[in-house]
C-alpha cells in the first residue's frame, strides 16, 4: 500500500512538471515579438497586456477629447464674429492659422517622443499643457473684463473692439491649447496601433481595423460638439459651452490613465531628424566615391544588435540610390560619414512618403472650409426646424459626421469584405486607391457647393436682399446638407487613408513622426487656405465684386469654390502620377522571413 502511494505520489510530481514546462512554453510564446516593453522596460506578454483591451481606453479617450477639441474649433469662427467683431476673412483666418497651429505642431511632439521621452511620457505631459490651456479659454469667455461688450450692430465694424488684453489672454489659451495637442495627436494613434503585434498572425488582422474603428471614435465625439455643444454654445451661452468641453477632456485625461497598466510602450529609438540628416549629409560628402555594388562594401550592424533592441535590419532597395552612399565604406567611421543600410533605407522611406504628403494639401484646405465658410452660408439662411427651435450653423458639420460614421461601418464589413475577394488584399484595396477614391469626392463637393452657393445668391438678388446683412434669405439651411454629406464620405476613404497610409509606411522607428505627416497636411491646409483666401479676396476686391466680403450676398463664392474644383482636378491629375511610381514599403516581417532563409542556407 505504501509502495502504491509512493508511486501514485510520484506520477503526480512528473504530471505537474509537465505541466509546469508547458506552461513556460506557452509564457515563452505569448511575449510580443515587437520590440514593445512596459513602463519599466520589461518583456510584455500580449495575453496581459495591448489588443483591444488596451485599445477600449484609448478609443474611449479619443471620444472624449475631439469632443472637447470640436467644441471649441466647431463654432470658432461664429465667436470671433459675433463676440470679437471681427469680419469674415479675418475671423476665417484666425480659425484657419489657429488649427493649422494646432496640426502642425505634432511635428515637435512626434519628435519628442520618438528622440527622448518616448510616447507615453510625452502625452501625459502634453495633456496637462492642453488642459491648462482649455481652462484659460474657458475663463476668457466667461469673465466680463476678459472680452467685448455685446453688440447688436448689424455691421461688426459699428462694434467696439477688443482691447490688446482681451486678445492676449483669448488667443494665448487658444495657442496653448494647440502645443498641448501637439503632443497628444501624433502619439495617441500611435500608442494605440502599438497594441498590435503585427508578428502575431491575430493581432495582425485587428491592426488593420483599427484605423477605421480610430476614426470612428473620433467622430463620434465629433457629432456630440457639433450637435449639443454648438447648440448650448448659440442657445444657452459661452461658458457652458466652453465649459463643457473642458470637463470632457479631464474625463478624456482620467480616462486614459486608468489603462496605464494594460498598455505595451515602445521604447524611444533617437531623433529621426538627427538620422535622416546624418543619412543626407554621408550622401553628399561621398559623392564622388566610386560607388559598389557588392553588398559586403556597405555598412550594417549584426542581426543581433538589432535583435537586442527588439528591432530588424530592412533589406536594401532600388530607389534613391544616391543616398546609399551614405552606407558606403570608405575608411573613416564617424557617425556623419558612415551609416547603416537600414538607416538609408528609413531616411529613403519618410523621403518617398513626401510626394503623397505634398498631394494632400489640397484636399485638406478642403476640410477648412467646414469650419469657416461653410458656417457663415448657413448664418444668411433660415434656420428653423419647427416652430421655436432652430439649428446653429456649425451643427450642420454633425452631418459630415454622420455620413462618415455610416461610410466607414459600410466599408469596414462590406466593401472591404466584397473587394478582398477580387483583389486579394488584405485591405480590400490598397491605400493609394482608397485616397484616390476619396480625391474625387472633393472634386465633386466643390462642385455642388459652387452650385448651391449660385441659387443662393440667386434667391438673394429675387428678393432684392442683395445689400442687407442681417436678414434671413427664405431658404433653408439644409440647402447645405449635400456639400456637408459628401464630405463626410471623401474623409471616410481620404482621411482615414491618410492616417493609415503614414502610420503603415514609417519605418518602426518612426512611427509618429510617420503619423505627424498626417497633420501636417493638416496644418498646411489650413495655411494654404489662409493664405489663398486673404489673396482671392484682396485681387478680386481690386478687379470689381469681391469674391469674399463681409455680406456674403455681395459675394461670389461660387466662384471660389469653382476655383477650388479645379484645384481639386489639377491636383487629382498629379496624384495619379505620384500612384505611378510609389513604391510600398516592405512588411517588417519580410526581414524576418528573409532572415530565417538565410539561417537555412548556413545549416
Amino acid at each position: 500500500k505504501t509502495k502504491s502511494e509512493r508511486e501514485r505520489k510520484k506520477k503526480k510530481e512528473e504530471d505537474r512538471s509537465e505541466k509546469e514546462e508547458m506552461t513556460v512554453e506557452e509564457v515563452g510564446d505569448d511575449y510580443t515579438k515587437d520590440g514593445t516593453v512596459d513602463l519599466q522596460g520589461n518583456p510584455v506578454r500580449r495575453s496581459i497586456r495591448g489588443r483591444w483591451k488596451a485599445c477600449s481606453f484609448v478609443v474611449v479617450y479619443e471620444v472624449f477629447e475631439r469632443m472637447a477639441y470640436y467644441g471649441i474649433s466647431s463654432n470658432l469662427v461664429i465667436y470671433m464674429t459675433t463676440r470679437l467683431h471681427q469680419g469674415t476673412v479675418k475671423s476665417s483666418n484666425n480659425v484657419t492659422n489657429w488649427v493649422g497651429t494646432s496640426w502642425l505642431t505634432p511635428i515637435l511632439g512626434a519628435y519628442v517622443a520618438d528622440a527622448h521621452l518616448g510616447r507615453y511620457i510625452t502625452f501625459v505631459i502634453s495633456c496637462a499643457i492642453y488642459f491648462s490651456g482649455m481652462m484659460v479659454l474657458t475663463l476668457s469667455v466667461s469673465i466680463p473684463g476678459l472680452k467685448p461688450p455685446e453688440c447688436s450692430a448689424a455691421n461688426v465694424e459699428d462694434c467696439k473692439k477688443a482691447s490688446v488684453l482681451q486678445l492676449a489672454v483669448f488667443f494665448g489659451a487658444l495657442y496653448t491649447l494647440a502645443i498641448g495637442t501637439g503632443g497628444t495627436k501624433p502619439n495617441i494613434s500611435t500608442i494605440g496601433a502599438d497594441q498590435f503585434d503585427v508578428f502575431d498572425p491575430k493581432e495582425k488582422i485587428q491592426k488593420l481595423s483599427f484605423f477605421n474603428w480610430w476614426m470612428f471614435s473620433i467622430f463620434f465625439g465629433t457629432l456630440f460638439a457639433n450637435t449639443v455643444l454648438v447648440y448650448v454654445q448659440d442657445n444657452v451661452g459661452w461658458t457652458l459651452g466652453y465649459g463643457l468641453p473642458t470637463l470632457g477632456l479631464a474625463i478624456s485625461i482620467s480616462i486614459f490613465l486608468m489603462g496605464t497598466p494594460f498598455y505595451r510602450h515602445k521604447l524611444p529609438t533617437g531623433s529621426p531628424f538627427t538620422k535622416m540628416a546624418r543619412v543626407i549629409v554621408a550622401s553628399f560628402r561621398k559623392a564622388n566615391a566610386p560607388m559598389a555594388h557588392d553588398s559586403t562594401s556597405f555598412h550594417e550592424l549584426p542581426s543581433l544588435e538589432y535583435e537586442r533592441k527588439g528591432a530588424f535590419p530592412i533589406q536594401p532597395t532600388p530607389s534613391l540610390r544616391f543616398l546609399d552612399r551614405a552606407s558606403l565604406k570608405t575608411g573613416t567611421n564617424h557617425k556623419w560619414n558612415l551609416c547603416t543600410t537600414t538607416e538609408v533605407e528609413e531616411t529613403k522611406q519618410m523621403l518617398r512618403m513626401l510626394p503623397v504628403l505634398f498631394i494632400t494639401f489640397v484636399p485638406s484646405m478642403m476640410l477648412a472650409q467646414i469650419n469657416t465658410l461653410f458656417v457663415k452660408q448657413g448664418t444668411t439662411l433660415d434656420r428653423k426646424v419647427t416652430g421655436s427651435f432652430s439649428i446653429p450653423p456649425a451643427s450642420l458639420s454633425a452631418f459630415v459626421t454622420l455620413s462618415m460614421l455610416i461610410s466607414i461601418v459600410i466599408y469596414d464589413q462590406v466593401f472591404v469584405k466584397l473587394t478582398r475577394k477580387f483583389t486579394g488584399n488584405p485591405r480590400g484595396i490598397t491605400l493609394l486607391q482608397r485616397m484616390g477614391i476619396g480625391l474625387i469626392f472633393h472634386i465633386l463637393i466643390m462642385i455642388v457647393a459652387s452650385v448651391t452657393e449660385r441659387h443662393r445668391l440667386k434667391i438673394a438678388a429675387d428678393h432684392g436682399l442683395i445689400h442687407q446683412t442681417g436678414v434671413k434669405l427664405p431658404l433653408t439651411i439644409f440647402v447645405l446638407l449635400p456639400q456637408f454629406v459628401l464630405m463626410g464620405i471623401a474623409d471616410s476613404f481620404l482621411e482615414v487613408a491618410k492616417l493609415e497610409f503614414f502610420y503603415d509606411q514609417a519605418p518602426e522607428s518612426m512611427k509618429s513622426l510617420g503619423t505627424s505627416y498626417s497633420t501636417t497636411s493638416l496644418a498646411v491646409g489650413n495655411f494654404m487656405s489662409s493664405f489663398l483666401l486673404s489673396t482671392v479676396s484682396e485681387i478680386t476686391k481690386k478687379r470689381g465684386r469681391g469674391w469674399i466680403l463681409n455680406n456674403l450676398n455681395e459675394s461670389r463664392l461660387d466662384h471660389y469654390y469653382l476655383f477650388f474644383a479645379v484645384l481639386n482636378l489639377v491636383n487629382f491629375v498629379l496624384f495619379l502620377v505620384v500612384v505611378r511610381f510609389y513604391v510600398y514599403r516592405a512588411e517588417v516581417t519580410d526581414s524576418v522571413d528573409v532572415k530565417e532563409e538565410e539561417m537555412k542556407e548556413h545549416e
